[in-house]
């Protein structure tokens, strides 16, 4: 099974985490952006958003940890709009404040994971348990 994290840059080091659990498992991961630097000009935006396009369109899932950016949900998008499963990840319950949600994180594809990383990669790994053997 291939997989994809979203977040923001201020989540660099959870994202890693996430990844190398998954890949200690037994995922494929379609691609690292936490190797890249904040990118300064337009084409470099160009080049990066053409890999986490690609990498999102060709996982079997997609997890997004909160707070994310702009990226992350437009990542999201792409992943409900390609039927991917999505994990969401908030370490609190903010997902469920009618004032600070958003309509796509409710959405029956999305599985929103509230709690520590370590849950988060349990849920991911009881769910995808007979795909792995």
């Amino acid at each position: 099974m291939k997989f994809y994290v979203a977040s923001s840059f201020i989540n660099k080091e959870q994202v890693r985490y996430v990844n190398q659990k998954l890949i200690d498992v037994g995922f494929f991961h379609t691609y690292d952006w936490t190797k890249n630097n904040r990118a300064s000009t337009l084409s470099e935006l160009e080049k990066i958003g053409v890999k986490e396009k690609n990498a999102v369109l060709d996982s079997d899932f997609v997890v997004i940890l909160l707070p994310g950016g702009k990226g992350s949900h437009i990542e999201m998008g792409l992943a409900l709009a390609g039927d991917k499963k999505v994990f969401l990840y908030s370490p609190n319950d903010e997902i469920n404040d009618i004032s600070l949600t958003s309509t796509f994180y409710h959405l029956p594809e999305v599985e929103k994971v509230i709690g520590t990383l370590d849950d988060l990669i349990g849920l991911i790994c009881s769910q995808f348990r007979t795909a792995l053997i």
